[in-house]
């Protein structure tokens, strides 16, 4: 079975931005990744004026379009995330963002230690703690505060945290932990 890790937080919380940020690195060590996000809010993935957005509108209940470079397949249906995964195989790693409730490892992002710290409270199988400080830092040495939030967070909760700017590092642990265990 492939390796999944999740990437959870609040709305607005980064996800897509360590992701995006994420994906070129594991390219750069030949990692092969697949990504599914969940947007509970809905999206329209077809450009209107194409010939498969036409057959959507016309009653098609799924369209697909491929070329030698990529393949589209737009289907009018929520599709379970198991059916998902099973269809991303071939690939070296699945990147989930969002399913927060789904029980593959999960990454966390966290902006503060008051109500984000919730989100672990009530999440399973976090096996790592991302953290994007707000501008909340009142006083002192921003720096140390951060440094003291994060081994707060790993004292708690016992899993790595990462600061969001250290990407490479992030990247790194990905590798190690889901593409080359033990290397």
């Amino acid at each position: 079975m492939i390796p999944v890790i999740q990437v959870v937080g609040y709305k607005n919380s980064g996800k897509t931005t360590l992701i995006g940020r994420l994906l070129p690195l594991l390219r750069e060590k030949g990692v092969r990744a697949a990504v599914i996000k969940h947007d509970v809010h809905g999206f329209e993935g077809d450009v209107p004026g194409t010939d498969t957005h036409k057959f959507r509108m016309s009653g098609a209940a799924a369209t697909a379009i491929t070329s030698p470079w990529r393949t589209a397949v737009v289907e009018e249906r929520e599709s379970p995330l198991t059916d998902l995964i099973e269809r991303f195989q071939t690939y070296d790693l699945i990147v989930i963002e969002g399913f927060k409730r789904e029980p593959y490892p999960k990454l966390v992002l966290v902006r503060d230690e008051g109500e984000d710290l919730g989100l672990l409270d009530s999440l399973s199988d976090v096996i790592g703690v991302i953290y994007r400080p707000g501008h909340s830092c009142s006083g002192g040495d921003p720096g140390e505060a951060v440094d003291s939030a994060m081994k707060d967070i790993h004292r708690d909760y016992g899993v790595p945290v990462f600061h969001a700017e250290n990407v490479e590092e992030i990247a790194r642990w990905i590798g190690q932990m889901f593409v080359n265990p033990g290397k």
